[in-house]
């Protein structure tokens, strides 16, 4: 065998896995091989603070470049301050632990996949290369089985002639006009004169019409009154938001036997499209099996990702509300609602882990769409 594991994708899912093996297990043999020249792509990737536990905290830390500990939303009739940990983790940071981890030879970039198999990965130029598994982490790629919106955007990191002042990032500005869906502004301050701007939509169609939301990035940095110097980087996103779907469907599509993580593997929250604590506690499983041959990486990970979509539901319930009951530039209404509850409510709404009580407080009360809309969405089929 060339490798013990082989991990075909290099996003944020398998490049976690290739960290923690390499901690753990430094005994294995473990490659990546990622078609783009680096790992992770040009993403950030953000989370709070108790998404995850302190355990994981601690090997992860060396990605997250920038922390804060208050946040704040703007809403038309609510803007709110909130006190929670929160971190961004960066791509560059993610490609240089993973090439610093692996020996030389085993981070393969610039190269693309053609075909892989349980234990084999052919690579576009023909060279096959052969493993006791290959772990499948290309990203969310075509699907019958879930039923998808998106939530897309587009972000420029701007250098600022002045300090902008903020204290922590704005996690959701919905003051803006509403158009296509829902529509929020997220802003993340790298420094006092340094911020990653994200015009960012809830919507049907994952189009992105890169100039139109470019002009209105640039407006919405006018209209802060922050004096741009210079545009230091541009990033894009489009990101599932998982409405209804049959996971075992999903795991029987593609290739037979495969291991799958990520985005591949429905592994992200419902609503927020957040990834990074699931691509954490995946890696973490990974690392802690006694057996790491394909059927067994096959039959844990499969495991895992379905047993979490049906811990899920309620969320899916939640995203029908929001895409079928409301009308797409009354959405705001749904979170503007939300953001009114209890901070810890919030905070464990973020980290999946909504109690029982939680999910009778966001559904008690006069909800922001209409009655029969909503009974219609949460019962009814959803439309594709």
């Amino acid at each position: 065998m060339d490798f013990d594991l082989i991990l075909a994708g290099g996003g944020l899912a398998n490049g976690l896995i290739a960290l923690r093996l390499a901690e753990v297990r430094p005994d294995l043999r473990v490659a990546i091989v990622e078609a783009a020249e680096t790992i992770g792509g040009n993403h950030t990737w953000s989370s709070f603070g108790s998404d995850i536990d302190s355990g994981a905290h601690g090997w992860t830390a060396p990605l997250t470049e920038h922390r804060w500990d208050t946040y704040g939303i703007r809403f038309p009739k609510r803007s709110r301050q909130l006190a929670a940990a929160y971190g961004s983790a960066t791509s560059e940071r993610l490609d240089a632990a993973v090439r610093a981890a692996l020996p030389q030879g085993c981070v393969l970039t610039g190269v693309a996949v053609a075909a892989l198999s349980p234990t084999s990965v052919t690579l576009a130029n023909g060279t096959v290369l052969q493993a006791h598994a290959v772990i499948d982490g290309r990203g969310q790629g075509p699907t019958d089985a879930l039923d998808l919106r998106w939530q897309k955007f587009i972000g420029i990191e701007f250098e600022l002639a002045a300090d902008h002042g903020l204290a922590g990032p704005i996690i959701m500005d919905a003051t803006v006009p509403q158009l296509d869906g829902y529509r929020f502004v997220y802003t993340l301050p790298f420094g006092p004169r340094r911020v990653l701007i994200e015009d960012t939509y809830y919507s049907d169609g994952a189009e992105l019409a890169p100039e139109a939301l470019r002009a209105r990035l640039r407006a919405y940095a006018a209209a802060q009154g922050l004096q741009v110097v210079r545009e230091l980087r541009e990033e894009t996103g489009v990101l599932p938001i998982a409405l209804d779907g049959d996971i075992e469907a999903l795991w029987d599509e593609g290739e037979p036997g495969v291991p799958r993580v990520g985005l591949r593997a429905a592994l992200f929250h419902p609503t927020t499209g957040y990834s990074f604590p699931d691509a954490v506690r995946t890696a973490e499983l990974v690392a802690s099996l006694p057996d790491l041959s394909a059927p067994a990486l096959y039959a844990a990970l499969r495991q895992h990702s379905t047993s979490t979509w049906r811990a899920r539901g309620f969320y899916r319930m939640l995203n029908k509300m929001l895409f079928i009951a409301a009308e797409p530039d009354q959405r705001y209404k749904v979170l503007q609602r939300f953001y009114g509850l209890d901070a810890s409510l919030i905070s464990r709404f973020y980290a999946g882990q909504s109690t029982f009580a939680d999910k009778v407080r966001v559904l008690s009360g006069k909800p922001p769409v209409p009655i029969g809309r909503a009974l219609s969405a949460i019962f009814g089929p959803a439309p594709r």
